[in-house]
C-alpha cells in the first residue's frame, strides 16, 4: 500500500488536483503518453469498416486501400480507445514471421 500511495503522490502532481481532474482519466492519460512509441514497423493506416462487442473481446475490421485487416482486441481496449465505425486507425503489426503469397 505505501508504494500505490507513493506512486499516487509522484504521479499525480499539485497542477493535477488544482484542475479538478479525475485521477484515474489523468493516471490513464500519463500511461498512454509513456506507451505511444512503438518498436514495430509495419503500421497500415485505415479506417474501421465493422466493429462487433463480445462478453470480453472486440472484433475489429480494418479497410486498407482496398484489403481487410481483422484484430481482435479487448472489449475494454475498444472502449478506452472510444472506438466506432469511420474511425482513421493504424493497424500495427509485431511479429517474428511475416508469411507472403504470391499472387
Amino acid at each position: 500500500m505505501r508504494h500505490h500511495r507513493r506512486l499516487v503522490s509522484n504521479t499525480w502532481g499539485a497542477e493535477d488536483r488544482r484542475s479538478g481532474g479525475d485521477f484515474l482519466d489523468i493516471l490513464t492519460l500519463r500511461v498512454y503518453a509513456f506507451s505511444m512509441t512503438l518498436s514495430a514497423r509495419n503500421r497500415l493506416a485505415g479506417e474501421i469498416i465493422e466493429l462487433e462487442f463480445g462478453g470480453v473481446m472486440a472484433h475489429v475490421v480494418v479497410r486498407v486501400g482496398t484489403d481487410l485487416i481483422e484484430s481482435v482486441i479487448t472489449k475494454r481496449s475498444a472502449e478506452e480507445m472510444k472506438l466506432k465505425i469511420g474511425d482513421k486507425v493504424s493497424a500495427v503489426i509485431k511479429s517474428t514471421e511475416v508469411m507472403l503469397e504470391k499472387s
